[in-house]
C-alpha cells in the first residue's frame, strides 16, 4: 500500500470514527443509536467505498475523490466547533475536531495527486483545455453535490445551543413537556387572562416580539426550544421536518392548562416555524387559528415552484434542482425523516379553521410563494404583504397595523 493511500484512509477513519460516535455512542438527548440507522450506516458504507476504490482509481480520480471529499469533512467539524463556541466542548465534539485536520489533508492530499499525476505529453494547448473542462466539470460537480451535502449536514447537526434573555415583559413559567416521539422540550409559558392561549413558534428568540405583543392583551402564550434547540431534546433540522410533531406536543400541553379552554388554541409562525405551523393545522382540528409569516419553499416541487415565480428557466433550472434534489435527499439520510409534504396540497385542509399569511414579497427568501399558498387555501382566508418588510419584520416596519391585524385576527378566531 502507497503512502498516498495510507494518508487517504487515515482521514477516511477520523471521518468514520465521528460518524459512529455521533450516530451510535453519543446520540443527541432523547434520541437511541437505533433512531440513527440510516445516518450512520449509510455514510459508513460510502466511507468504506470511497477507501477500498481509492487506490483503484486513476491518478485523476483518487486526486479528485480527496479534493472533493475534503470540504465534506471540514463541514463535519463545523458542528464541534459551533457549540464549543457557544457551551463548550462536550461528548462527540471531541471526535469531531478531528475531522477538520483530515479534511485538510484530504484536500492537500488531492491538489498534490493532481499535480503529480497530470499529463505532461502530447499537445500543449489540448493538455491545457483538458485541464481547464476537468476543471469547470469539478466545480459544477461541487455546485450540485458536495456543497448542498456539506449544506445538509451543518444544518442538520447545527442551532442555538443557549437560552436567549427573556424579555417577554410579562410574568412567566419555566414549562417542559414531551412529544410523541419521547422528546422532552423546555420553553416559557405566560398564564392565560382570556381563556385563551397561542404559540408562537419557532424557538425562544424571534417570537418573543409577537408574544409579548399578545401577552399585553391577556393571551397565554407559549415559546419554546424546539428539538436539538436550546434545553429541549432531538436533533435539529433547519427545514423542521418532524417538527408538526413539536407543536402538536405544544397543543396536547396547552389542552391540559386551567387557564386554557381547549378549544381556543391558536398558532403564530415565523419563517420556517409558519411553515410547520400550517403543516401542523393541517393535520390537526386542534389548532383553531394560524398566522404564518414568512413562509417559504417547504419542498422540492415549493422551490422550483418559486424558481418558476422568480423566472428561472433552461439550464439554471435544471443545475438548481439538481443541487435541491441532492441537498433533500441528504437531508433525508441525515437526518433519518421523510422530506416535508408540498405546501400548496397542505393548506386546502385547514378550512374552516382561518388562516392569516403575511409576506414580505421583496425580500430573498421565497414569500411570493405566500400568493400561491393563499390560492390554494380555502376560506376563511386572508394574505398581507409588506412590501418594505424584511424576512419576518412585519412587526417592526408596521408596528401598530401589525398589532391591530394578528390581534383582531386571533380575536375574531379565539374568543
Amino acid at each position: 500500500m502507497d503512502s498516498t493511500t495510507k494518508l487517504f484512509r487515515l482521514a477516511v477513519a477520523l471521518i468514520g470514527l465521528h460518524v459512529v460516535d455521533d450516530n451510535f455512542l453519543q446520540p443527541e438527548a432523547g434520541t437511541s443509536a437505533g433512531d440513527h440507522l440510516v445516518s450512520g450506516l449509510v455514510p459508513l458504507a460510502l466511507l468504506a467505498l470511497a477507501a477500498w476504490g481509492f487506490p483503484r482509481l486513476p491518478g485523476a480520480g483518487r486526486g479528485a475523490l480527496a479534493l472533493l471529499m475534503g470540504p465534506l469533512a471540514i463541514a463535519t467539524g463545523i458542528e464541534a466547533v459551533h457549540y464549543a463556541n457557544q457551551v463548550g466542548p462536550s461528548g462527540d465534539d471531541f471526535t469531531g475536531f478531528l475531522t477538520i485536520p483530515a479534511g485538510l489533508l484530504l484536500i492537500g492530499l488531492g491538489a498534490v495527486t493532481l499535480w503529480r499525476t497530470r499529463r505532461t505529453d502530447g499537445n500543449h494547448a489540448w493538455r491545457y483545455t483538458r485541464r481547464g473542462l476537468l476543471g469547470a466539470s469539478g466545480l459544477v460537480v461541487a455546485a450540485i453535490v458536495i456543497f448542498p451535502i456539506g449544506f445538509a449536514y451543518v444544518v442538520s447537526h447545527t442551532a442555538r445551543a443557549v437560552v436567549p434573555e427573556n424579555r417577554l415583559g410579562a410574568g412567566y413559567e419555566d414549562v417542559a413537556f414531551e412529544t410523541s416521539d419521547g422528546l422532552t422540550l423546555k420553553g416559557w409559558y405566560v398564564p392565560s387572562r382570556n381563556g385563551a392561549a397561542v404559540i408562537s413558534f419557532p424557538g425562544r428568540k424571534g417570537p418573543q416580539k409577537p408574544a409579548r405583543m399578545l401577552a399585553r392583551h391577556g393571551y397565554g402564550v407559549l415559546v419554546f426550544d424546539r428539538r436539538g434547540e436550546g434545553e429541549s431534546d432531538g436533533e435539529p433540522n433547519i427545514f423542521g421536518w418532524g417538527g408538526d410533531r413539536d407543536i402538536k406536543a405544544a397543543i396536547r400541553f396547552l389542552q391540559q392548562r386551567p387557564d386554557v379552554d381547549p378549544g381556543r388554541i391558536g398558532g403564530i409562525g415565523l419563517s420556517v416555524g409558519g411553515e410547520m405551523m400550517l403543516e401542523a393545522a393541517a393535520e390537526t382540528d386542534d389548532l383553531r387559528a394560524v398566522v404564518s409569516e414568512g413562509a417559504g419553499a417547504r419542498a422540492l416541487s415549493d422551490e422550483r415552484d418559486e424558481m418558476d415565480i422568480e423566472g428561472i428557466g433552461g439550464v439554471d433550472k435544471l443545475l438548481n434542482t439538481a443541487g435541491i434534489a441532492v441537498r433533500v435527499g441528504a437531508l433525508s439520510v441525515l437526518t433519518n425523516e421523510a422530506p416535508a409534504a408540498n405546501l400548496k396540497t397542505l393548506v386546502g385542509r385547514i378550512a374552516p379553521r382561518p388562516i392569516l399569511l403575511i409576506a414580505a414579497p421583496n425580500s430573498k427568501n421565497g414569500e411570493k410563494l405566500n400568493r400561491e399558498y393563499y390560492a390554494a387555501a380555502q376560506e376563511p382566508k386572508a394574505l398581507w404583504e409588506i412590501p418594505e418588510s424584511n424576512h419576518t419584520g412585519g412587526i417592526d416596519a408596521r408596528p401598530r397595523q401589525y398589532e391591530r391585524r394578528v390581534v383582531g385576527f386571533f380575536d375574531d378566531a379565539l374568543l
